[in-house]
């Protein structure tokens, strides 16, 4: 009979798992963005309608960045793991960031940092204006 502790114990190491390969790409992400000149402003950011990985500044433009990172291609390249519900979710928590910061007058784009491995090296693609305004 199987322990629901040892259970118990295996998904909390695999979360655990899943959330430290998720919190490297997003600081593999941060890194390879301040590289390009981009400036973090933020991180993790938490509205009522979502979150956004990491709010950058690119010269004139604040950037609202998704991160996607992939350890294989089973599930194919992680720039198509953006849908439509989470274009129309940042794109939400982007205005209410706009609007709470008093910064609804500023240009704005949304990118996406696609993060893969394979064979013990990572790639990194930055895709600006990934994709447009997402709101229904």
């Amino acid at each position: 009979m199987r322990s629901p502790l040892n259970h118990g114990n295996f998904l909390s190491a695999m979360l655990n798992r899943t959330q430290k390969f998720g919190k490297s790409g997003e600081d593999i992400a941060a890194k390879s963005l301040e590289k390009k000149g981009f400036q973090i402003v933020c991180r993790n950011y938490r509205s009522p309608f979502g979150e956004i990985d990491i709010i950058a500044k690119n010269n004139d433009t604040i950037v609202f960045v998704e991160v996607k990172s992939r350890r294989t291609s089973t599930f194919g390249h992680p720039k198509y793991a953006v849908t439509l519900d989470k274009q129309e979710r940042i794109s939400k928590t982007a205005l209410y960031y706009l609007k709470v910061t008093g910064q609804s007058h500023i240009r704005a784009r949304f990118d996406v940092v696609a993060i893969s491995e394979h064979h013990q090296q990572t790639d990194v693609e930055i895709i600006k204006n990934a994709f447009e305004l997402a709101y229904k």
